[in-house]
């Protein structure tokens, strides 16, 4: 989501986000269902109504049922909630972040992730060179 619909979100709002970035698509009683303490099945409603009026989800009619999906993909929202992130709490560096995600996990990451996060930064660095 672009930051500033973000900060427009209420933490029930960012929670159905939240399942409608994970499952691409879902009904209201979908929706209910996957909520910590769940509200009513109205009150679930009116918040994709909301969120859709807010431009963050819209629906299909599909026999009786509302279907809804995010309107961002979900790699748009994970660039907007890494980068939010990066910012937030780590001060907008992206070495702290990194490091600060590998510290934190080094002991439950597996060889290849290691490797994978090695090969990651190598290729930021040939863009870099080649941008130079």
């Amino acid at each position: 989501m672009p930051q500033d619909q973000h900060r427009n979100l209420s933490r029930r709002e960012r929670q159905i986000m939240d399942i409608l970035l994970e499952q691409g698509r879902a009904g209201a009683e979908d929706v209910r269902q996957r909520l910590p303490e769940p509200p009513s099945y109205s009150a679930v409603r009116a918040m994709l109504v909301k969120l859709e009026n807010k431009g963050q989800v819209r629906h299909a009619k599909e026999g009786s049922r509302y279907i809804y999906q995010p309107t961002l993909s979900r790699k748009t929202a994970l660039s907007t909630a890494l980068s939010r992130l990066v910012q937030v709490f780590f001060g907008g560096s992206v070495s702290q972040a990194v490091s600060g995600m590998v510290e934190l996990n080094a002991g439950r990451m597996s060889e290849e992730e290691l490797d994978r996060v090695a090969e990651v930064i190598e290729e930021a660095r040939g863009r870099k060179r080649r941008q130079s």
